[in-house]
Protein backbone atom coordinates (compact mmCIF):
# COMPACT_ATOMS: atom_id res chain seq x y z
CA UNK A 1 0.00 0.00 0.00
CA UNK A 2 1.10 2.98 -1.20
CA UNK A 3 1.46 5.62 1.77
CA UNK A 4 2.20 8.73 0.42
CA UNK A 5 1.11 12.20 0.17
CA UNK A 6 -0.85 13.25 -3.17
CA UNK A 7 -0.38 16.30 -5.03
CA UNK A 8 -3.42 18.72 -6.39
CA UNK A 9 -4.22 21.63 -8.60
CA UNK A 10 -7.88 23.11 -7.79
CA UNK A 11 -9.48 25.32 -10.78
CA UNK A 12 -12.01 27.38 -10.41
CA UNK A 13 -11.44 26.81 -6.79
CA UNK A 14 -13.96 29.40 -5.35
CA UNK A 15 -14.05 29.46 -1.50
CA UNK A 16 -12.04 26.16 -1.65
CA UNK A 17 -15.00 23.25 -0.87
CA UNK A 18 -13.48 20.88 -2.85
CA UNK A 19 -10.04 21.29 -1.76
CA UNK A 20 -11.27 21.07 1.92
CA UNK A 21 -12.63 17.69 1.65
CA UNK A 22 -9.47 16.96 0.13
CA UNK A 23 -7.13 17.85 2.44
CA UNK A 24 -9.45 16.97 5.51
CA UNK A 25 -9.22 13.30 4.52
CA UNK A 26 -5.77 13.48 4.69
CA UNK A 27 -2.58 12.52 2.01
CA UNK A 28 -3.71 15.12 -0.40
CA UNK A 29 -1.35 18.23 -0.66
CA UNK A 30 -2.34 21.22 -2.25
CA UNK A 31 0.29 22.55 -4.60
CA UNK A 32 -1.83 25.50 -6.27
CA UNK A 33 -5.62 27.23 -6.22
CA UNK A 34 -6.77 29.21 -9.19
CA UNK A 35 -9.88 31.59 -8.28
CA UNK A 36 -10.64 35.03 -10.32
CA UNK A 37 -13.03 36.80 -7.33
CA UNK A 38 -10.94 38.55 -5.22
CA UNK A 39 -13.31 37.53 -1.88
CA UNK A 40 -12.23 34.24 -1.88
CA UNK A 41 -8.91 34.09 -3.28
CA UNK A 42 -8.31 35.88 0.35
CA UNK A 43 -10.50 33.00 2.02
CA UNK A 44 -8.30 30.73 0.31
CA UNK A 45 -5.74 32.35 2.25
CA UNK A 46 -6.93 32.50 5.17
CA UNK A 47 -7.38 28.99 5.34
CA UNK A 48 -4.39 28.45 4.13
CA UNK A 49 -2.65 29.94 7.41
CA UNK A 50 -5.22 27.74 9.21
CA UNK A 51 -4.01 24.53 8.33
CA UNK A 52 -0.82 25.70 8.73
CA UNK A 53 -0.83 26.96 11.75
CA UNK A 54 -2.74 24.34 13.13
CA UNK A 55 -0.04 21.67 11.79
CA UNK A 56 2.70 23.89 13.50
CA UNK A 57 0.61 23.84 17.13
CA UNK A 58 -0.17 27.50 16.85
CA UNK A 59 -3.95 27.45 16.19
CA UNK A 60 -4.23 30.27 19.13
CA UNK A 61 -2.65 32.71 16.74
CA UNK A 62 -5.46 31.77 13.71
CA UNK A 63 -8.30 32.28 16.83
CA UNK A 64 -6.10 35.72 17.57
CA UNK A 65 -7.60 36.77 13.42
CA UNK A 66 -11.26 35.48 13.71
CA UNK A 67 -11.54 37.25 17.21
CA UNK A 68 -10.52 40.54 15.33
CA UNK A 69 -7.26 40.45 18.03
CA UNK A 70 -5.18 40.83 15.28
CA UNK A 71 -5.31 42.15 11.77
CA UNK A 72 -5.56 39.83 8.54
CA UNK A 73 -2.62 41.36 7.46
CA UNK A 74 -0.71 40.32 11.13
CA UNK A 75 -2.02 36.72 10.54
CA UNK A 76 -0.75 36.77 6.66
CA UNK A 77 3.06 37.76 7.73
CA UNK A 78 3.47 34.84 10.19
CA UNK A 79 3.56 32.47 7.00
CA UNK A 80 6.15 31.57 5.69
CA UNK A 81 7.73 33.70 2.66
CA UNK A 82 5.72 32.09 -0.79
CA UNK A 83 2.92 30.19 1.14
CA UNK A 84 -0.27 32.58 0.40
CA UNK A 85 1.56 32.69 -3.45
CA UNK A 86 0.02 29.49 -3.67
CA UNK A 87 -3.26 31.08 -4.14
CA UNK A 88 -3.48 32.32 -7.21
CA UNK A 89 -6.21 35.20 -7.88
CA UNK A 90 -6.51 35.23 -11.61
CA UNK A 91 -9.03 34.68 -14.34
CA UNK A 92 -8.15 31.18 -16.21
CA UNK A 93 -8.91 32.40 -19.83
CA UNK A 94 -6.53 32.56 -23.15
CA UNK A 95 -4.25 35.55 -21.62
CA UNK A 96 -3.83 34.44 -18.61
CA UNK A 97 -3.38 30.53 -18.83
CA UNK A 98 0.44 30.82 -19.59
CA UNK A 99 1.15 33.17 -16.63
CA UNK A 100 -0.42 30.86 -13.99
CA UNK A 101 1.51 28.33 -15.76
CA UNK A 102 5.22 29.75 -15.00
CA UNK A 103 3.14 30.46 -11.14
CA UNK A 104 2.50 27.04 -10.78
CA UNK A 105 5.85 26.04 -12.15
CA UNK A 106 7.67 28.36 -10.15
CA UNK A 107 5.72 26.32 -7.24
CA UNK A 108 6.44 22.88 -7.72
CA UNK A 109 10.35 24.24 -8.88
CA UNK A 110 10.53 25.68 -5.57
CA UNK A 111 8.81 23.18 -3.39
CA UNK A 112 10.93 20.43 -5.47
CA UNK A 113 7.58 18.43 -6.13
CA UNK A 114 7.88 16.82 -9.40
CA UNK A 115 4.32 15.61 -10.18
CA UNK A 116 0.61 17.08 -10.16
CA UNK A 117 -1.33 14.00 -9.09
CA UNK A 118 -4.87 15.22 -9.28
CA UNK A 119 -6.50 18.40 -11.38
CA UNK A 120 -9.59 19.08 -9.48
CA UNK A 121 -12.65 21.77 -10.03
CA UNK A 122 -14.97 22.92 -12.82
CA UNK A 123 -15.62 26.17 -14.06
CA UNK A 124 -18.85 28.32 -12.83
CA UNK A 125 -21.99 26.65 -13.40
CA UNK A 126 -24.28 29.57 -14.49
CA UNK A 127 -24.04 28.80 -18.65
CA UNK A 128 -25.21 25.02 -17.77
CA UNK A 129 -27.77 25.57 -14.80
CA UNK A 130 -31.51 24.85 -15.85
CA UNK A 131 -32.28 28.19 -14.02
CA UNK A 132 -29.94 30.42 -15.55
CA UNK A 133 -30.98 29.06 -19.40
CA UNK A 134 -34.32 29.86 -18.46
CA UNK A 135 -33.24 33.40 -17.49
CA UNK A 136 -31.56 33.95 -20.70
CA UNK A 137 -33.77 34.13 -23.65
CA UNK A 138 -31.02 32.90 -26.19
CA UNK A 139 -30.61 29.85 -23.22
CA UNK A 140 -27.44 30.57 -22.40
CA UNK A 141 -25.75 29.21 -25.76
CA UNK A 142 -23.70 32.44 -26.58
CA UNK A 143 -22.50 32.38 -23.13
CA UNK A 144 -18.25 32.29 -23.04
CA UNK A 145 -18.52 29.99 -20.03
CA UNK A 146 -19.80 27.35 -21.92
CA UNK A 147 -16.70 26.64 -23.22
CA UNK A 148 -13.99 26.81 -20.18
CA UNK A 149 -14.05 23.24 -19.91
CA UNK A 150 -11.29 24.06 -22.20
CA UNK A 151 -9.18 25.91 -20.58
CA UNK A 152 -9.59 23.29 -18.05
CA UNK A 153 -8.19 20.58 -20.48
CA UNK A 154 -5.32 23.01 -21.26
CA UNK A 155 -4.03 22.25 -17.61
CA UNK A 156 -4.25 18.71 -17.97
CA UNK A 157 -2.38 18.58 -21.03
CA UNK A 158 0.03 21.12 -19.49
CA UNK A 159 0.66 18.84 -15.91
CA UNK A 160 -0.58 15.48 -17.16
CA UNK A 161 -1.78 14.80 -14.19
CA UNK A 162 -2.58 11.08 -13.48
CA UNK A 163 -6.42 11.58 -12.61
CA UNK A 164 -8.84 14.39 -12.00
CA UNK A 165 -12.46 15.27 -10.72
CA UNK A 166 -14.83 17.82 -12.78
CA UNK A 167 -17.27 18.74 -11.12
CA UNK A 168 -20.53 20.72 -12.31
CA UNK A 169 -24.66 20.68 -12.25
CA UNK A 170 -26.46 18.35 -13.88
CA UNK A 171 -27.78 20.71 -16.55
CA UNK A 172 -24.07 20.74 -17.95
CA UNK A 173 -26.46 17.00 -19.48
CA UNK A 174 -28.51 18.99 -21.42
CA UNK A 175 -27.11 22.05 -22.28
CA UNK A 176 -26.94 23.12 -25.98
CA UNK A 177 -29.48 19.77 -26.27
CA UNK A 178 -26.53 17.48 -24.75
CA UNK A 179 -23.68 18.47 -27.32
CA UNK A 180 -22.03 20.41 -24.73
CA UNK A 181 -21.87 17.88 -22.63
CA UNK A 182 -20.88 15.35 -26.14
CA UNK A 183 -17.93 17.95 -26.64
CA UNK A 184 -16.51 18.14 -23.41
CA UNK A 185 -16.23 14.49 -22.91
CA UNK A 186 -14.97 13.58 -26.61
CA UNK A 187 -12.39 16.55 -26.16
CA UNK A 188 -11.07 14.80 -22.90
CA UNK A 189 -10.52 11.99 -24.47
CA UNK A 190 -9.39 13.46 -27.31
CA UNK A 191 -6.42 15.11 -24.33
CA UNK A 192 -5.70 11.41 -23.04
CA UNK A 193 -8.40 10.59 -20.54
CA UNK A 194 -10.62 7.81 -20.35
CA UNK A 195 -13.67 9.41 -18.24
CA UNK A 196 -16.74 8.19 -16.58
CA UNK A 197 -20.01 10.15 -15.17
CA UNK A 198 -22.28 9.66 -12.70
CA UNK A 199 -24.81 12.15 -11.04
CA UNK A 200 -24.34 11.86 -7.50
CA UNK A 201 -26.16 13.81 -4.67
CA UNK A 202 -24.28 15.35 -1.29
CA UNK A 203 -26.68 13.59 0.94
CA UNK A 204 -25.20 10.37 0.05
CA UNK A 205 -21.90 11.70 2.16
CA UNK A 206 -23.57 12.82 5.27
CA UNK A 207 -24.46 16.32 3.78
CA UNK A 208 -28.15 17.51 5.36
CA UNK A 209 -28.84 19.01 1.53
CA UNK A 210 -30.33 17.79 -1.32
CA UNK A 211 -27.84 18.79 -3.33
CA UNK A 212 -26.82 16.86 -6.98
CA UNK A 213 -23.72 17.39 -8.88
CA UNK A 214 -22.38 15.64 -12.14
CA UNK A 215 -19.33 14.57 -11.45
CA UNK A 216 -16.46 13.35 -14.14
CA UNK A 217 -13.67 11.60 -13.18
CA UNK A 218 -11.18 11.01 -15.33
CA UNK A 219 -7.57 8.83 -15.92
CA UNK A 220 -4.64 8.60 -18.33
CA UNK A 221 -5.52 6.28 -20.65
CA UNK A 222 -2.80 3.71 -20.06
CA UNK A 223 -4.10 3.58 -16.44
CA UNK A 224 -6.87 1.36 -17.71
CA UNK A 225 -8.60 2.22 -14.37
CA UNK A 226 -12.18 2.43 -13.39
CA UNK A 227 -14.36 5.01 -11.52
CA UNK A 228 -14.31 5.35 -8.11
CA UNK A 229 -16.76 3.34 -5.24
CA UNK A 230 -17.66 6.45 -3.21
CA UNK A 231 -18.68 4.89 -0.02
CA UNK A 232 -22.62 6.46 1.43
CA UNK A 233 -22.31 7.78 4.71
CA UNK A 234 -25.48 7.98 7.02
CA UNK A 235 -25.92 10.63 10.15
CA UNK A 236 -28.83 9.79 11.79
CA UNK A 237 -30.11 13.83 12.06
CA UNK A 238 -32.35 16.46 11.17
CA UNK A 239 -31.27 19.65 9.72
CA UNK A 240 -32.54 21.19 13.23
CA UNK A 241 -29.13 19.38 14.50
CA UNK A 242 -26.97 22.62 12.23
CA UNK A 243 -29.58 25.54 13.95
CA UNK A 244 -30.41 24.39 17.61
CA UNK A 245 -26.76 25.38 18.97
CA UNK A 246 -27.00 29.14 17.50
CA UNK A 247 -28.58 32.00 19.95
CA UNK A 248 -31.84 33.45 18.15
CA UNK A 249 -30.97 36.56 16.18
CA UNK A 250 -33.06 39.49 15.71
CA UNK A 251 -33.20 40.43 12.01
CA UNK A 252 -29.86 42.52 11.39
CA UNK A 253 -28.47 41.33 14.22
CA UNK A 254 -24.84 39.76 14.65
CA UNK A 255 -24.40 37.36 17.72
CA UNK A 256 -22.16 34.81 17.76
CA UNK A 257 -22.51 32.82 20.77
CA UNK A 258 -23.74 28.84 21.32
CA UNK A 259 -26.42 28.26 23.21
CA UNK A 260 -25.87 24.48 23.61
CA UNK A 261 -22.89 21.81 23.50
CA UNK A 262 -22.12 20.32 20.19
CA UNK A 263 -24.48 17.48 19.52
CA UNK A 264 -23.52 14.26 17.89
CA UNK A 265 -24.39 15.19 14.41
CA UNK A 266 -21.50 18.80 14.69
CA UNK A 267 -19.11 16.39 16.03
CA UNK A 268 -19.44 13.38 13.76
CA UNK A 269 -19.31 15.07 10.54
CA UNK A 270 -16.52 17.53 11.90
CA UNK A 271 -18.49 20.47 11.49
CA UNK A 272 -18.27 22.17 15.34
CA UNK A 273 -15.41 21.00 17.65
CA UNK A 274 -16.05 21.80 21.60
CA UNK A 275 -13.11 24.61 21.07
CA UNK A 276 -14.45 26.59 18.16
CA UNK A 277 -15.02 29.99 18.45
CA UNK A 278 -18.35 30.81 15.94
CA UNK A 279 -17.96 33.46 13.39
CA UNK A 280 -20.22 35.02 10.73
CA UNK A 281 -23.70 34.28 13.15
CA UNK A 282 -25.07 37.25 11.40
CA UNK A 283 -28.30 37.95 9.51
CA UNK A 284 -29.67 40.80 6.98
CA UNK A 285 -32.36 43.57 7.51
CA UNK A 286 -35.84 42.53 6.49
CA UNK A 287 -38.80 44.94 5.88
CA UNK A 288 -42.10 44.57 7.58
CA UNK A 289 -43.57 43.11 4.34
CA UNK A 290 -40.79 40.12 3.97
CA UNK A 291 -41.36 39.54 7.73
CA UNK A 292 -45.29 38.91 7.17
CA UNK A 293 -44.67 36.91 4.65
CA UNK A 294 -41.94 34.87 6.39
CA UNK A 295 -44.60 34.35 8.99
CA UNK A 296 -47.12 32.80 6.68
CA UNK A 297 -44.88 30.41 4.85
CA UNK A 298 -43.52 29.15 8.05
CA UNK A 299 -47.23 28.80 9.47
CA UNK A 300 -47.91 27.03 6.32
CA UNK A 301 -44.81 24.54 7.08
CA UNK A 302 -45.50 23.96 10.59
CA UNK A 303 -48.91 22.90 9.56
CA UNK A 304 -48.63 19.77 7.79
CA UNK A 305 -45.70 20.80 5.84
CA UNK A 306 -47.76 23.06 2.91
CA UNK A 307 -45.24 24.94 0.87
CA UNK A 308 -47.22 28.04 -0.37
CA UNK A 309 -46.57 29.46 -3.47
CA UNK A 310 -46.56 33.12 -4.06
CA UNK A 311 -50.24 33.28 -5.95
CA UNK A 312 -51.43 32.20 -2.19
CA UNK A 313 -50.20 35.24 -0.56
CA UNK A 314 -52.90 38.41 -0.12
CA UNK A 315 -52.69 40.73 -3.07
CA UNK A 316 -51.15 43.81 -0.82
CA UNK A 317 -48.01 41.31 0.00
CA UNK A 318 -47.45 40.70 -3.71
CA UNK A 319 -45.19 43.37 -5.12
CA UNK A 320 -43.59 41.60 -7.91
CA UNK A 321 -45.74 41.57 -11.49
CA UNK A 322 -44.10 37.88 -12.23
CA UNK A 323 -47.01 35.69 -11.00
CA UNK A 324 -46.22 32.55 -13.47
CA UNK A 325 -42.67 31.86 -12.53
CA UNK A 326 -40.71 31.37 -9.74
CA UNK A 327 -43.52 31.05 -7.53
CA UNK A 328 -41.64 29.30 -4.45
CA UNK A 329 -39.92 32.43 -4.08
CA UNK A 330 -40.38 31.81 -0.42
CA UNK A 331 -39.17 29.02 1.38
CA UNK A 332 -38.48 27.14 5.47
CA UNK A 333 -35.89 25.37 5.37
CA UNK A 334 -37.09 22.42 6.86
CA UNK A 335 -35.77 21.54 10.50
CA UNK A 336 -37.52 18.55 10.52
CA UNK A 337 -36.73 16.77 7.57
CA UNK A 338 -33.23 15.09 7.08
CA UNK A 339 -32.23 17.25 4.27
CA UNK A 340 -32.80 21.56 3.49
CA UNK A 341 -33.29 21.92 -0.47
CA UNK A 342 -30.31 23.17 -2.50
CA UNK A 343 -28.17 25.60 -1.22
CA UNK A 344 -27.74 28.34 -4.03
CA UNK A 345 -25.29 31.26 -4.50
CA UNK A 346 -28.90 33.38 -4.78
CA UNK A 347 -29.31 33.90 -0.93
CA UNK A 348 -26.91 36.71 -1.16
CA UNK A 349 -29.88 38.40 -3.17
CA UNK A 350 -32.57 38.27 -0.59
CA UNK A 351 -32.74 35.50 1.72
CA UNK A 352 -36.19 34.78 1.03
CA UNK A 353 -35.63 31.14 -0.38
CA UNK A 354 -33.61 30.16 2.69
CA UNK A 355 -36.31 31.51 5.39
CA UNK A 356 -35.58 30.22 8.98
CA UNK A 357 -37.98 27.79 10.36
CA UNK A 358 -38.30 29.63 13.61
CA UNK A 359 -41.40 31.62 13.58
CA UNK A 360 -40.13 33.98 16.41
CA UNK A 361 -36.94 34.53 14.54
CA UNK A 362 -38.92 35.32 11.32
CA UNK A 363 -35.67 35.96 9.03
CA UNK A 364 -33.50 34.01 6.58
CA UNK A 365 -30.36 31.96 7.36
CA UNK A 366 -27.27 33.72 8.82
CA UNK A 367 -24.18 33.14 7.22
CA UNK A 368 -22.83 30.48 9.17
CA UNK A 369 -26.28 28.34 9.13
CA UNK A 370 -25.66 28.46 5.19
CA UNK A 371 -22.04 27.20 5.75
CA UNK A 372 -23.52 24.41 7.98
CA UNK A 373 -26.38 23.38 5.46
CA UNK A 374 -22.97 23.09 2.98
CA UNK A 375 -20.97 21.30 5.84
CA UNK A 376 -18.44 23.65 5.68
CA UNK A 377 -16.62 23.36 9.88
CA UNK A 378 -17.42 26.44 12.02
CA UNK A 379 -13.57 27.15 12.12
CA UNK A 380 -13.98 27.65 8.50
CA UNK A 381 -13.37 31.74 7.64
CA UNK A 382 -14.77 33.29 4.75
CA UNK A 383 -13.50 37.01 3.84
CA UNK A 384 -15.29 39.87 2.34
CA UNK A 385 -18.60 41.63 3.02
CA UNK A 386 -21.55 39.23 3.93
CA UNK A 387 -23.07 39.16 0.46
CA UNK A 388 -19.61 38.00 -0.66
CA UNK A 389 -19.63 35.36 1.92
CA UNK A 390 -23.19 34.28 0.94
CA UNK A 391 -21.94 33.63 -2.58
CA UNK A 392 -18.87 31.68 -1.89
CA UNK A 393 -21.10 29.56 0.23
CA UNK A 394 -23.90 29.08 -2.41
CA UNK A 395 -21.37 27.85 -5.16
CA UNK A 396 -19.43 25.84 -2.98
CA UNK A 397 -18.84 21.96 -3.61
CA UNK A 398 -19.76 20.85 0.47
CA UNK A 399 -16.68 19.65 1.67
CA UNK A 400 -18.25 16.62 3.69
CA UNK A 401 -19.38 15.55 0.14
CA UNK A 402 -15.83 16.53 -1.22
CA UNK A 403 -14.31 14.56 1.64
CA UNK A 404 -15.74 11.78 0.36
CA UNK A 405 -15.01 12.08 -3.28
CA UNK A 406 -11.09 11.86 -2.18
CA UNK A 407 -11.84 8.93 0.00
CA UNK A 408 -12.98 7.02 -3.25
CA UNK A 409 -9.87 8.59 -5.20
CA UNK A 410 -7.43 7.25 -3.09
CA UNK A 411 -8.35 4.03 -3.02
CA UNK A 412 -7.35 4.00 -6.40
CA UNK A 413 -4.76 6.38 -7.32
CA UNK A 414 -2.48 4.75 -4.08
CA UNK A 415 -2.32 1.48 -5.87
CA UNK A 416 -1.17 2.84 -8.49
Amino acid sequence: MNNRDFTFIDLFAGAGGLSEGFVANGGFIPVAHVEMNPHAAMTLKTRTCYYYLRENNRLEEYRSYIRGEITRDELFARMPVGMLDTVINREISDETTNEIFNSIDGILQNANIQNVDIIIGGPPCQAYSLIGRAKDPDNMRNDPRNFLYRQYIRFLTHYRPRMFIFENVPGILTAGNGETFRNIIREFNEAGYTVEHRIIDASDFGVLQRRKRVIIVGWQNQLQLRYPEFERVEFHATVNDILEDLVQLERATVNNTYVLEPNNYLIESGIRCHDDILTHHECRFHNPRDVEIYRRVITAWNDGHRRLRYTDLPEELCTHKNRSAFLDRYKVVAADLQCSHTMVAHISKDGHYFIHPDLEQGRSLSVREAARVQSFPDNYFFEGPRAAKFVQIGNAVPPLMAKGLAQGIRQIIENL
